[in-house]
């Protein structure tokens, strides 16, 4: 099965059953998660950071164990003790090798995508899908859309469907991509959207995890 015909039918209901099974056997790690958490570090358990861009540019609150100080998301933004940093993760496409924000906890669930597990939550409420594109932050979008302009037709594909907590970049082994790339491969995803192809990239994604590579 695969198009329209499977993203309304068979995929929302893969969804809904997968991600409340998963929610039950991750539970144990995620206790012990949230507990290194709080002895780790100061703050929430879950990462305190603003809404993303789901489908059709509605935004919303996605859920994951926090990996790093608290207001990390705004103090690179606005500190002047990070704006070194801010300037090197715009120039390389929002992402950063190494992180002075993230914790001691948070570089090893985040290596491994245990940060992500929360996620579950948000594919349930049927915000997200476990399988799709990257959810990205407002304020990163509209600065990579004025850096790859060309992009635009690519985003608003992308946009058309929900975000994954897993997708085809990220398995590709192409995770270091600039945004240009990174939003075609997604595209791709999604001209090609189907049942065989989600299943495939479900299968990757536990070597991907165990890894560590392709984790952002």
């Amino acid at each position: 099965m695969k198009g329209k015909n499977y993203q309304n039918g068979l995929k929302r209901i893969i969804d809904i059953f997968s991600s409340l099974i998963l929610l039950i056997i991750f539970s144990l790690i995620s206790l012990l998660t949230a507990l290194v958490i709080k002895i780790d570090s100061p703050g929430p358990i879950f990462a305190d950071v603003p809404e993303r861009i789901g489908e059709k540019g509605k935004k919303f609150k996605m859920y994951k164990f926090r990996s790093m100080i608290i207001n990390a998301h705004y103090l690179l933004r606005t500190d002047p003790r990070f704006k070194k940093l801010f300037n090197e993760y715009k120039r390389s496409s929002y992402k950063l090798k190494k992180d002075p924000r993230i914790t001691c906890v948070g570089k090893f669930i985040r290596r491994h995508s245990i940060d992500e597990i929360p996620q579950f939550i948000n594919v349930f409420k049927g915000e997200m899908s476990l399988v799709g594109p990257r959810a990205y932050y407002p304020d990163e979008l509209d600065n990579q859309l004025k850096e790859y302009s060309h992009t635009k037709k690519l985003v608003t594909k992308v946009l058309s469907v929900k975000p994954g907590i897993t997708g085809l970049w990220q398995v590709s082994g192409r995770s270091e991509v600039n945004f240009d790339k990174r939003i075609a491969i997604d595209a791709d995803y999604i001209d090609n959207i189907s049942l065989w192809n989600d299943l495939k990239i479900i299968f990757k994604t536990p070597l991907v995890m165990i890894s560590g590579k392709g984790a952002s």
